[in-house]
C-alpha cells in the first residue's frame, strides 16, 4: 500500500524554517499587530508582542509550567529565561528535537498529551495555539491531573465563532466552537479569572501569510505560462506527476491557498474569536 504523504509534517517544516530565516526564531502563531504597519518586517516584532502579551497573565513568581504542545520551545525558552521551571510535551520527533535546541533548560517528553503521565505537579498548565488540537473531553480534566491544589490553566488560541456554520472547515482559523469551551469549562474546576479577545489585534497575521502565499502562487503560475509556450511536454509531465500526488480536492485547496483571496482578516474575524485565559481551580 502506498504511504500517504504527511503534507502537514512538511508544511509545518519548511515553515518553521521560513520563519527563522525572515525573523531569526521558529515561532508560528500569530503577531499582534496593534501598533505596527502589517508587513513581514514587523513580523518579529508583532510576535513578540503577542508573547508580550501572553506572559502578562502568568500568575506572579516563579513557576513550574507544564507547556502543552510547546512547538519549536521558544516559548518555553523564553520562560526558562524569566526564571520559570518548564516541561514540554510535544508529538513531534522533530519539534521535540527544535524544542531541545531552542529551549535547552526545559525537559522535552515526546508525547501526546493525551498519553502523557508524570508523578510532578505543576503550578501552571500552558496552551498557546495547542489548545485546539486537544480533545474537549480530555483537555481540563487532564490538566487538573497534573496540577498543584493551587493551580493554574492559561491557554491563548483561535476557537470558532457562534457565526461559524460549520460546513466549510477550510476557512482560516479553527479550534473548538467557543460556546463548546464555555459549556466544558462551566462543567470543569476550574474558573476563567482573566482574560482578553485579541481577536482584531491578530487578525492582519492572515493577511500577511496569504499575501505570502499569493508570491509563491504567482511564481508557480509565471513558471507554468513558460513552460506552456516553450516546454509543452514537460509541462504535460510535471502537471500529470501533480495530479498523481495530489487529488483532486488537494488540488482545489492548494489552488484556493495559493491563487485566491477567500483567507483574509475580515473572514477570520467573522468565523474565529482568538481568547486568552488564565483558569483557576475553583476555590483555590
Amino acid at each position: 500500500m502506498r504511504s500517504k504523504l504527511d503534507t502537514r509534517a512538511i508544511g509545518l517544516d519548511i515553515g518553521l524554517a521560513f520563519t527563522k530565516w525572515l525573523t531569526g526564531a521558529e515561532n508560528l502563531h500569530y503577531g499582534l499587530w496593534d501598533d505596527l504597519e502589517v508587513n513581514a518586517a514587523n513580523l518579529r516584532a508583532a510576535q513578540d508582542a503577542f508573547t508580550e502579551k501572553l506572559f502578562s497573565f502568568l500568575p506572579p513568581g516563579r513557576l513550574r509550567i507544564l507547556d502543552i504542545g510547546g512547538g519549536a520551545g521558544e516559548t518555553a525558552g523564553k520562560l526558562c529565561a524569566l526564571g520559570h521551571s518548564v516541561e514540554i510535551v510535544v508529538p513531534s520527533t522533530y519539534l521535540a528535537s527544535r524544542c531541545r535546541e531552542n529551549a535547552p533548560d526545559a525537559n522535552v517528553h515526546e508525547v501526546r498529551f493525551e498519553d502523557f503521565s508524570d508523578d510532578k505537579a505543576f503550578d501552571l498548565c500552558l496552551f498557546s495555539e495547542s489548545y485546539q488540537y486537544i480533545p474537549l473531553e480530555i483537555g481540563l480534566s487532564k490538566c487538573a491531573d497534573h496540577l498543584v491544589a493551587s493551580g493554574h490553566v492559561l491557554l491563548a488560541d483561535c476557537f470558532r465563532s457562534n457565526e461559524f456554520d460549520g460546513l466549510d472547515h477550510s476557512i482560516v482559523g479553527g479550534g473548538h466552537r467557543l460556546s463548546d469551551f464555555r459549556s466544558v469549562l462551566d462543567g470543569s474546576p476550574f474558573e476563567e479569572t482573566a482574560g482578553a479577545d485579541i481577536t482584531d489585534s491578530v487578525a492582519p497575521s492572515v493577511d500577511l501569510e496569504q499575501a505570502f502565499f499569493n508570491v509563491l502562487g504567482y511564481a508557480g503560475s509565471r513558471i507554468d505560462s513558460e513552460l506552456e509556450a516553450k516546454r509543452p511536454k514537460l509541462r504535460w509531465l510535471l502537471q500529470k506527476a501533480i495530479r498523481v500526488m495530489i487529488n483532486q480536492r488537494g488540488r482545489k485547496r492548494l489552488d484556493q491557498r495559493l491563487n485566491r483571496q477567500t483567507r483574509s482578516s475580515d473572514v477570520f474575524r467573522r468565523n474565529n474569536r482568538y481568547i486568552i485565559a488564565l483558569l483557576n481551580r475553583i476555590g483555590s
